[in-house]
């Protein structure tokens, strides 16, 4: 009996597996699990041999059918087993096999050969497991993960692009189905509508998944769908052994295709190398015998007559070098390259070196076209020389007859060109422009020679040759020489002529552009000179007309230099007309570098000298209008310089006057009578002023040095003095009014003035705000904001913000008069009403006349008292605004 300590190593992949031999229990769902997929299992490898099992515990129990499945699953054959059926030779032929598992590196745990041979259905699942593991299993290798690790990793690796799918045991990753579903799907996906599937539906999925792999996968069915559905944890062991299955049945798949592939490699590589050989052999044989047949029509020498007949086998060499000769440099190119890529495949590929026919080598070929190359070249050298031969006398003939020609035709009005005289009508550009031309000419009539002296070399070598033609060949070469020998003078005096008329044009240039370098600065001096002359000038004083003066008589001590300057320009000029006249130059055209020319600086300068007198003249008359504007500009000053003061002198004694209060308000008003009648006596010396004004406008002059006082200043003044003296004196009498209507005394009056005059900071005749409240607070008066405002709306009505000493003496007046004058008016309406706080309209009517009456009623409000009737009138507030003091 085999019963050993667990084995490490290679095999600790039983250790976690064999808990279960612990307490000899088993899982009864699990068990029934095992034991059908066990038992498929194992059919799946016995109908190989073409047995099966029925009952898993019973149908090993004597050895036989234990070791056939070791057979099949090895491949190898175990000791012969014994045939009896006592007890003794069945435990002897379930050692074997237990043998035999141990001899692959499996030491066995709890597993003797009598559990086994008694039907313990315990031991023989652990038994038949541990057969799994090694020969289905522990194979398996993934990315150097072996057994259980491996088969799961290839499990995850194969089901990763399933996103419903997530493998990491093998026991409740697997009861969906969708992880057998999705390893058939990855593998063969024509066999499952994987996209169909449902997670929720565990037995559909199954089931699917176990039909189509026994189906198609030859994998027998290994467990019931609802074996795995109704179990909490399907069994670990016979969910990885019915997994194996699938990873075998896929690798063997594999496997096999990688075989096939090879096999047809190694054949594809054969045919192909075959094919080689057979295109290089024909390839051969088919060039050795183009050389074979070219070879003898190459080395044929026989020479023809006519040139014509030399120039067919030309033309014959030609076409077979042309057409065909090419194709076969490419299929000796292609051969050798066919030659070269075989015998590297066959190395490649651990075939022997190809070996052609006898006389097919490629050294048999290159020695072959090697001597056709060489008989080719030797026909070539004779052809050409045959037709050489035949062509040297015809061909000197026309190489003469055309070199002849050519010059000819280039001679052709050569000699006219160069006798024409176009150079003396030409300006220098055009002239430069010729020479370079003529130089062209020069190089080319250079250019040329070589050309003359072949033609007489030509004609030589046919005279020696003793060509029938010679005499027209020699008459024809002299008169060419001839007319070479008369192009090369005439060529030179062409030159001549052109650079003599080039320098003579220079120097006439030269000049040219000295007289447009001095002219123009000239000219422009001159035609600023006719502007400033003519330019209408505006001055205002003496000043700036002698200012003007000096510098005209500045510019006038410039004009004889400027004649000096003129003259030598026009010198330039004549010097000009004696080259032309010397060398009898035609000009063709004017100055190319100007537009001004003598005449016109002559016609400039008439102008400027006419211009001059005109300008002294101008300048002497403004100079005496000018002191007449001076004149007149004094005579109104010493006046304005009068009268100005006078009108603010009197200006002043008014306004004191009006403060002072010299005697009484008559005698005010008596002296400020007179005061008026003296200023209207002085409007005369006004008048007079306004005369000596409009004489200045007339003449246009719009400042004086000489005052400060213009005639809207004198205008301005003399109408606030008339307007200052009438007001005042509207004013003296005014107060006079005022006094007499309410009683105020002489000195009452001088009091007023006296406390105005004292707040009249500014002395303008007139208090501000400010002033006037601090005059009513040193007057005792206890003022607020409120109390002011209304006293401010008494004095200035017209919200000016500044109070009039007639306003004044209107308030003061009141204020020290009987202040109960509305209260004594209220007082006679209650008597006219009966002793009432109201009156009736008929109480009116009857005490007061009627157009009183009426007033009173259109102007009095209802009475709103407790103790009224109808039609009762409010008498107090009539009285009160009456006086215009609602509010007092």
């Amino acid at each position: 009996m085999h019963n050993m300590d667990h084995y490490d190593g290679e095999t600790d992949y039983m250790h976690q597996e064999d808990d279960w031999d612990r307490d000899m229990l088993l899982d009864p769902a699990w068990e029934k699990q095992q034991r059908k997929t066990f038992t498929a299992w194992c059919n799946s490898h016995l109908r190989k041999a073409g047995t099966q099992i029925e009952n898993i515990e019973e149908d090993f129990r004597d050895g036989l059918k234990l070791m056939l499945l070791l057979e099949v699953i090895s491949g190898e054959r175990l000791a012969k087993p014994e045939r009896g059926k006592m007890r003794v030779h069945k435990i002897s032929n379930v050692n074997k096999a237990l043998d035999f598992i141990a001899s692959k590196g499996v030491k066995l745990v709890s597993i003797g050969a009598e559990e086994i041979v008694d039907g313990n259905a315990k031991m023989t699942l652990g038994m038949i497991w541990t057969i799994i593991l090694r020969f289905a299993i522990q194979d398996i290798s993934v990315e150097e993960t072996s057994a259980k690790e491996g088969l799961l990793l290839w499990c995850q690796r194969k089901t990763a692009p399933y996103k419903n799918v997530n493998i990491q045991n093998f026991h409740i990753s697997w009861k969906d189905g969708l992880g057998f579903c999705a390893l058939i799907h990855r593998h063969r996906p024509e066999l499952i509508d994987y996209a169909k599937l449902r997670k929720d539906d565990p037995m559909t999925n199954l089931n699917t998944a176990f039909d189509v792999a026994e189906k198609y996968l030859d994998i027998p069915k290994m467990l019931d769908a609802e074996d795995i559905v109704g179990t909490a944890r399907p069994d670990e062991k016979a969910i990885m052994t019915y997994v194996s299955s699938f990873y075998h049945a896929f690798s063997g798949a594999q496997k096999a295709e990688t075989a096939a592939n090879r096999i047809c490699k190694v054949l594809a590589v054969n045919q192909e190398n075959e094919q080689l050989m057979e295109d290089y052999e024909k390839l051969a044989t088919d060039l050795l015998e183009w050389i074979r047949r070219t070879i003898p029509w190459l080395e044929n020498r026989m020479p023809e007559n006519t040139m014509q007949a030399m120039q067919q086998k030309l033309e014959d060499f030609r076409d077979y070098r042309r057409l065909h000769k090419p194709p076969k440099v490419q299929e000796k190119c292609q051969l050798e390259i066919n030659f070269n890529t075989l015998q590297t495949k066959l190395r490649l590929s651990n075939r022997p070196a190809f070996m052609p026919s006898e006389g097919k080598m490629v050294s048999d070929i290159n020695n072959a076209w090697g001597n056709l190359e060489g008989a080719e070249k030797g026909y070539e050298e004779w052809l050409l020389n045959e037709i050489r031969r035949l062509e040297r006398l015809d061909h000197l003939a026309e190489k003469f007859r055309q070199k002849a020609a050519i010059h000819e035709a280039w001679t052709e009005g050569k000699e006219e060109m160069l006798q024409k005289r176009d150079y003396e009508t030409a300006s220098l550009s055009e002239i430069k422009a010729l020479l370079k031309k003529h130089e062209a000419f020069e190089s080319d009539l250079a250019a040329h020679q070589d050309r003359v002296e072949q033609i007489a070399a030509i004609a030589q070598e046919l005279n020696e040759l003793d060509y029938y033609d010679s005499p027209s060949v020699n008459a024809r070469c002299q008169r060419i020489c001839d007319q070479w020998d008369a192009l090369g003078a005439l060529t030179q005096k062409r030159s001549e002529a052109l650079q003599r008329t080039e320098k003579l044009l220079e120097t006439i240039d030269q000049l040219y552009l000295e007289f447009a370098k001095r002219a123009a600065p000239f000219n422009n001096w001159m035609e600023g000179a006719m502007e400033d002359l003519q330019d209408t000038f505006i001055v205002h004083t003496i000043e700036e007309i002698q200012g003007l003066s000096t510098a005209h008589e500045q510019f006038k001590a410039t004009l004889p230099e400027a004649d000096k300057e003129r003259l030598a320009i026009l010198g330039i000029h004549n010097e000009i007309g004696k080259i032309v006249q010397t060398y009898h130059v035609n000009m063709a055209g004017t100055n190319p570098y100007t537009t001004i020319n003598p005449q016109e600086i002559n016609a400039k300068w008439d102008k400027v000298r006419q211009l001059v007198p005109q300008r002294d003249q101008a300048l002497i008359e403004e100079h005496a209008r000018q002191q007449n504007n001076e004149r007149l500009r004094r005579q109104f000053a010493n006046q304005a310089n009068v009268i100005g003061p006078w009108i603010q002198n009197k200006m002043e004694e008014i306004g004191r006057i009006s403060i002072e209060m010299h005697g009484t308000l008559e005698d005010q008003l008596t002296h400020l009578r007179q005061y008026e009648k003296s200023i209207v006596n002085y409007k005369p010396k006004i008048d007079q002023l306004e005369g000596d004004h409009q004489l200045i406008q007339e003449a246009l002059i719009f400042d004086n040095k000489h005052t400060n006082y213009t005639m809207e200043h004198i205008r301005v003044g003399w109408e606030q003095l008339l307007t200052t003296i009438a007001r005042t004196i509207n004013e003296i009498e005014n107060q006079i009014l005022t006094r007499d209507a309410k009683g105020i005394s002489q000195e009452q009056l001088n009091e007023f003035r006296a406390s105005f005059n004292h707040f009249d900071r500014k002395r303008t005749g007139i208090m501000e705000a400010d002033d006037f409240k601090a005059c009513l607070i040193s007057m005792g008066y206890n003022l607020g904001e409120n109390e002011f405002s209304r006293i401010m709306s008494i004095v200035d009505p017209n919200r000016m913000g500044v109070v009039t000493f007639q306003a004044f003496i209107d308030f003061m007046s009141r204020e020290t008069a009987d202040t109960d004058t509305a209260d004594q008016v209220m007082a006679s309406f209650k008597i006219l009403a009966g002793d009432k706080n109201y009156i009736l309209a008929d109480e009116l009517r009857r005490e007061l006349p009627p157009d009183q009456a009426d007033y009173c009623i259109a102007r009095m409000a209802p009475y709103t008292g407790p103790d009224g009737v109808p039609g009762a009138l409010d008498y107090m507030s009539f009285s009160t605004a009456l006086y215009g003091e609602s509010d007092l």
